[in-house]
């Protein structure tokens, strides 16, 4: 059990129990407490899959895109250039969903992509299954809210980058809650206790599991490659490049000499040579990271500690405060403050404004002031990745503070 950075004991106990069932796992800087398995935390097994280690939020994770505009077309300094970041802003916004259901200005999204069609479908309930389909359709191209975004960098090169952070929405929480319930010799949609399932991957139900986790990985591709490249088309510009991954996810792999079914849930991918995109925060910088190409020669030690971590790195910077401790607690009905948070509105527009970004939505819960620093979390990785590019926040776009959204973790 190899775990990277410093953590609370309840993160801990929850790997070590995880650790118990799976033939190897490995715990992120990042990592903070989850269902179950913690967040940041990764285990292989032999001819199974978890799932709520995968998770409510399937393949949720990152792109990228770099562009080939230049941070020099939003204007020079001063309030020109502001201006027009603002106005870039207040399109993102008010073009790209955030939340439950498709509601804003974009109606283009690729609702007629193949993925609708695949055979996979009929591992849903019969009297599930267009009702979901028709669900995923809407919700195709939504962002959600929580932590998922949508934002605009510039990188050390003055390129424009845009990246988005989000899952399967609707269509994941469904094939996610269905299976716990089914492992649990329950119905589709009854709710169960969130415990550990590990289904057999060559047994029909783990076999069925497998088909829609796999397609709602092809759902969140699609999903977030739509909306990183309409924002780049809002921006007037082109792909330049590319960087995909998800985090909440589960694939086989070759570790040791033979094949297992490795689970990251908040975890990226990182081999030797595979790129990622990591977020920080809302007032933090962001960076593509690449998993080193280490000499077991010369690096026996470097190798070593890739193969502990099943190849995988950080997805973020990493929770160190709740979503009550941060914005407290309020009746639902009413919205009176029953309980004061530790973050105010103050400290969170004043730690954004000081970064320069133009924000719009999100929420003190999502407040720099939660999250730990990444540059400190990618230090804890011990020399796993290496850092190609970082990314400086001009824009980020999230979700209203008070948007309802049940698919949001």
């Amino acid at each position: 059990m190899k775990i990277f950075g410093m953590h609370d004991e309840q993160t801990i106990r929850q790997l070590t129990d995880v650790a118990s069932r799976a033939v190897k796992a490995a715990l992120m800087a990042d990592g903070h407490v989850g269902y179950v398995m913690p967040i940041g935390g990764v285990a292989a097994y032999r001819g199974h899959v978890s799932v709520v280690g995968v998770g409510f939020d399937i393949a949720c994770g990152n792109a990228a895109i770099r562009t080939d505009v230049p941070s020099t077309a939003l204007g020079a300094d001063g309030d020109e250039r502001a201006s027009r970041i603002a106005q870039l802003a207040d399109e993102i916004a008010a073009t790209i969903s955030f939340g439950m259901g498709r509601k804003n200005r974009a109606d283009d999204a690729p609702v007629n992509d193949p993925l609708f069609e695949d055979p996979a479908w009929d591992a849903v309930p019969p009297k599930e299954r267009q009702a979901l389909r028709d669900k995923a359709r809407a919700q195709l191209g939504t962002v959600g809210s929580g932590n998922h975004y949508v934002d605009v960098f510039t990188d050390d090169e003055g390129m424009l980058w845009v990246g988005v952070h989000f899952g399967s929405r609707g269509f994941g929480h469904a094939v996610a809650s269905g299976f716990l319930a089914l492992s649990q010799g329950k119905g589709w949609r009854e709710r169960v206790p969130e415990r550990e399932t590990l289904l057999g991957i060559d047994a029909p139900i783990g076999h069925d599991y497998w088909q829609l986790m796999t397609l709602a990985g092809r759902y969140a591709y699609a999903g977030r490659e739509w909306v990183a490249r309409k924002v780049v088309a809002m921006m007037g510009g082109r792909e330049v490049a590319l960087i995909h991954n998800h985090h909440n996810f589960a694939w086989k792999e070759q570790h040791d000499g033979e094949t297992l079914v490795v689970v990251r849930k908040g975890a990226t991918p990182a081999f030797p040579g595979q790129h990622g995109f990591v977020g920080g925060s809302m007032g933090d910088d962001a960076v593509i990271v690449r998993g080193v190409a280490a000499d077991p020669a010369a690096q026996p030690e470097v190798v070593e500690r890739q193969a502990a971590a099943l190849y995988s790195t950080v997805h973020g910077a990493g929770r160190v405060m709740s979503r009550t401790a941060a914005a407290g607690k309020r009746n639902r009905k009413t919205g009176e403050e029953l309980e004061p948070g530790r973050v105010t509105a103050a400290m969170m527009d004043d730690w954004v404004r000081a970064k320069g970004v133009a924000l719009r939505g999100g929420g003190r819960d999502e407040s720099p002031h939660v999250y730990r620093r990444l540059p400190d979390v990618l230090a804890a990785q011990e020399g796993t990745i290496d850092v190609l590019t970082v990314l400086r926040p001009i824009i980020v776009v999230m979700a209203g503070a008070n948007e309802v959204d049940p698919y949001k973790d």
